[in-house]
């Protein structure tokens, strides 16, 4: 004879008979419960037959209850739910991360501050940060200021093309051949640690003092930073998408096109990220050091006159350029790589 207590839906005799809705919600409440409270419980002791039954059934959540579920929690016990209270923390993480970068900029502004009113450097060759600062709000009503900010960037972008424009088209070339990674790796690996302004004699020897100097030093320097990181994105291709690609019947430019682009992207647009610093770099120190005009002929020009406070203003005013750079860059790289996971990564942190 069969005993009626292990048929499904039964109740053990002793135990007063519960509906299944409170026993779903007692789940419920026991699933959402803290971590600590019922670890090292065995879930036996809070569910029965019947109730076992039920859990195969989908059921309605108790309203009441945090995002955080058993099944949630994983292995090891610790929530993964990206529900709104881990939201709520990414965004804290966020701006606490902001609020400490302007406390390090505070902190410099401030150390820089003191400095010489302490007499810890000459005030003369060092003037304080506040009076550096209002020079560079000065400047922003002079024409001659924009006229140097203008000259920079020109040579800054058409620089950053160039180099852009060669450097992915014999990335991609060389980087689908085997034979011609292995012909130019000594070549690359010797011209690439080079120092771009060891070639600043060469360029004023071909090109004067024009812009196409600047912009020699700016498309020599970046040329290495874009042609690396694209042979690595190359090289980084899955074989197995590879023959895929090949067994379907595409040719070598929808491959390139569908597997080897895609794949080499961000690695191309972290290379050019990394280009925007270098060129801007360059850009400044072939006008110092040349006298190409621009932001750095007019720092040389104030320092030779012994005007340091327009100096100072100056520097200040090419950093600030130099992180609105690399902020237009950070923003056009979050628009290129949305789909790709370290991006989606990055924003949701």
């Amino acid at each position: 004879m069969t005993d009626e207590s292990s048929r499904p839906g039964t109740e053990p005799r002793g135990k007063a008979p519960q509906s299944r809705d409170e026993e779903v919600h007692r789940l419920h409440r026991w699933e959402a419960s803290p971590v600590a409270d019922r670890r090292g419980r065995d879930i036996r002791r809070h569910t029965d037959v019947s109730t076992s039954a039920a859990l195969d059934i989908p059921t309605r959540p108790d309203p009441a209850a945090p995002l955080t579920s058993v099944a949630q929690s994983g292995a090891t016990g610790r929530a993964t739910t990206s529900g709104p209270g881990r939201a709520v923390r990414r965004r804290r993480r966020g701006w606490g991360n902001k609020l400490l970068g302007a406390v390090g900029v505070a902190g410099f502004l401030l150390t820089w501050e003191l400095l010489p009113l302490t007499g810890l450097v000459n005030p003369r060759f060092m003037p304080p940060a506040s009076e550096a600062i209002g020079g560079m709000i000065t400047n922003f009503g002079l024409t001659d200021f924009w006229v140097a900010i203008y000259d920079t960037m020109r040579a800054w972008a058409l620089g950053m093309f160039i180099a852009v424009v060669l450097a992915t088209v014999l990335g991609f070339v060389i980087g689908s051949s085997t034979f011609l990674r292995r012909f130019t790796n000594s070549t690359i690996e010797f011209m690439r640690p080079v120092p771009s302004v060891a070639l600043i004699p060469l360029a004023v020897l071909l090109f004067g003092v024009g812009i196409e100097s600047s912009l020699m030093l700016i498309v020599y320097a970046c040329f290495w930073q874009v042609l690396i990181q694209v042979l690595y994105g190359v090289a980084d291709v899955d074989s197995v998408a590879m023959n895929t690609a090949r067994s379907y019947g595409l040719g070598p430019f929808a491959r390139m096109r569908h597997v080897t682009f895609p794949t080499a992207l961000p690695y191309v647009v972290t290379g050019i990220r990394l280009a925007a610093a270098v060129a801007l770099i360059l850009a400044v120190t072939a006008q110092l050091i040349i006298g190409t005009p621009g932001l750095g002929a007019e720092i040389s020009r104030a320092q030779s006159g012994g005007n340091y406070v327009s100096m100072y203003a100056l520097v200040l005013a090419t950093g600030l350029l130099g992180v609105l750079i690399n902020l237009g860059m950070r923003m056009i790289e979050r628009k290129v790589l949305s789909w790709h996971s370290s991006v989606r990564t990055e924003v949701a942190a």
